[in-house]
């Protein structure tokens, strides 16, 4: 195994890693290496959503998801122009589908004031069918700041960038063990041993797993969330215009079933949001040992079913019964039947659940000697990346002086 001294690793080769160390190539940091376990990079996360550029709606006003994602919106949507990655600023209908949804709608609206969104209009029902002549409800916000974009065509342009700018990146290169000493940090992968000054954390679904390789003991647990996904057939997407979601459920992370047209005008549907048996497990009948004895055996997985199961079990019988994922779509769009579904690609969520069972609801940054981990960013951290790269290069520079 060949060793070489860098600067800054960053372990994890999604869109948050690549971003990190793109920022920290075009700033003089010095030398970067990505090491990323997989064959190709992007393969999880980031391959694996639906392409929605958040707005920053639904987050807590002065939290991390709410800052870092209407940054990274707003740089996103540069990047795309300048670097011209297809993409659409087509905005998002949220639906109240009855008169008991409209208190929590009303809410979102003063959320997205306080959230700096401009714009957004408040739509009854007739207006509801001028923007998406398909969905039925009584009332609604119209967000434009939303958009789409394939985030692959992202992480392959910032890829491109990290290596002009004479940074490093390899693939197949699964962290297997971190030792420290007082020189630099020591770390052994598949492929390669790589000598480093800072270490940047931005391992995804494995994120927590990598911190204790380095001999940290984080509270929380990656707890993965399948998210699976149905497609309209070709006549029945003509029907739908943009993206139409329901008012989300305010305790929990999830946005519910909603329609999205992506980038490349299919339109999906979902996701349920059913607990994965494999880290990686984006089939049913994917199944981990080891990651099951890790949901299974933390204390705080249990004391969150407890509050959750009726949830949890609403969100397992749509996955397995398709009239039930229809019958709670028709809440959205009525018209839409079985026979004009398809199923689709499917992704998983790595949420951070700590031992209190509580689902942390913003981003956490952990900062050690010489490394730095983030080891909860679940959705909105593709739109977030290139704000959460900046930040993290800028806490890198200080940390490197």
């Amino acid at each position: 195994m060949s060793s070489s001294l860098h600067d800054v690793a960053v372990v994890g080769g999604g869109i948050v890693g690549l971003a990190t160390a793109r920022s920290l190539s075009t700033s003089g940091v010095g030398s970067v290496v990505v090491l990323e376990a997989e064959k190709e990079l992007a393969l999880h996360q980031t391959g694996r959503n639906s392409g929605v550029i958040h707005s920053g709606l639904y987050y807590r006003p002065g939290s991390d998801k709410a800052r870092f994602c209407a940054w990274g919106r707003d740089a996103l949507y540069s990047f795309c122009e300048q670097h011209g990655i297809a993409h659409r600023r087509c905005g998002k209908l949220v639906v109240a589908v009855d008169d008991s949804e409209v208190p929590a709608l009303e809410r979102l609206a003063e959320r997205a004031r306080a959230n700096g969104l401009e714009g957004v209009e408040r739509l009854d029902a007739a207006a509801i069918k001028d923007r998406e002549p398909t969905a039925v409800g009584v009332g609604a916000l119209w967000v434009p700041q939303t958009g789409i974009v394939d985030f692959n065509r992202v992480a392959v342009r910032l890829a491109e960038m990290i290596s002009s700018k004479g940074g490093q990146i390899s693939t197949s290169a699964r962290v297997r063990k971190v030792a420290t000493d007082a020189g630099a940090i020591t770390i052994e992968t598949d492929s390669k041993t790589v000598r480093c000054r800072l270490l940047i954390n931005c391992a995804g679904l494995q994120a927590d797993r990598v911190a204790r390789l380095c001999g940290l003991k984080p509270e929380i647990r990656l707890v993965p969330f399948r998210g699976e996904y149905l497609e309209l057939t070709a006549a029945a997407a003509e029907k739908v215009n943009g993206l139409i979601y329901p008012v989300p459920d305010p305790r929990l992370p999830f946005l519910g079933i909603h329609l999205t047209r992506t980038i490349d005008d299919r339109v999906l549907a979902g996701p349920n949001a059913v607990l994965a048996w494999k880290r990686e497990g984006y089939r049913a009948s994917d199944f981990s040992v080891r990651d099951t004895a890790d949901t299974l055996l933390f204390p705080g997985f249990w004391r969150l079913a407890a509050g959750f199961w009726r949830t949890g079990a609403g969100e397992m019988y749509r996955s397995w019964n398709r009239a039930a994922f229809v019958e709670g779509l028709q809440r959205l769009m009525p018209t839409v039947t079985a026979e004009q579904l398809a199923p689709s690609r499917s992704g998983v969520r790595a949420q951070a659940i700590d031992a209190r069972g509580r689902l942390l609801d913003d981003f956490q940054i952990l900062q050690a000697d010489r490394m730095l981990h983030v080891l909860n960013a679940p959705s909105p951290a593709a739109t977030a990346a290139l704000a959460i790269g900046d930040h993290l290069a800028e806490v890198a520079s200080k940390v490197l002086r």
